[in-house]
């Protein structure tokens, strides 16, 4: 199984963007393919952060386009949305002790407890800091 990074979503959700085609292209494979996949949950909600934000897009997406471009890759039989159990605080604190991971990787820290609890062993990303955790395996755009 593999989960998406944010940056994935963003940028197949934004036409504008770089690497819109290629985030696009690889969001439709998993989509439609028959292997699980995983939207942790932490970027679901920084994906809505982000594309509603005015500072970042402008114009910025409208929340109700934005829900339904999620709402569109839950459809997916195959998505599945990874959200922390009981054990989460345990593989986060050990994720950041382990990392040393501090201000902002801290969010990226806890996308990987949450994949490590969850047992995904991948991330599709466009994000170089994943390369730190040893924890995940990170695939590149």
């Amino acid at each position: 199984m593999i989960a998406v990074d944010t940056n994935i979503l963003i940028y197949a959700h934004r036409g504008e963007t770089t690497k819109h085609a290629v985030a696009n292209a690889n969001l439709v494979r998993l989509a439609e393919g028959s292997s699980p996949w995983a939207l942790p949950i932490f970027c679901v909600s920084e994906f809505l952060r982000v594309v509603t934000h005015r500072r970042v897009f402008n114009p910025p997406t409208d929340m109700a386009v934005a829900i339904e471009f999620l709402e569109q890759l839950l459809c997916s039989p195959s998505c599945r949305v990874a959200l922390p159990g009981d054990e989460f605080i345990h593989y986060l604190t050990d994720v950041l002790t382990d990392t040393d991971a501090r201000g902002n990787l801290v969010f990226d820290a806890q996308i990987v407890a949450l994949c490590c609890e969850r047992g995904i062993p991948e991330i599709l990303t466009t994000d170089r800091d994943f390369d730190r955790f040893r924890q995940i395996r990170a695939t590149y755009l």
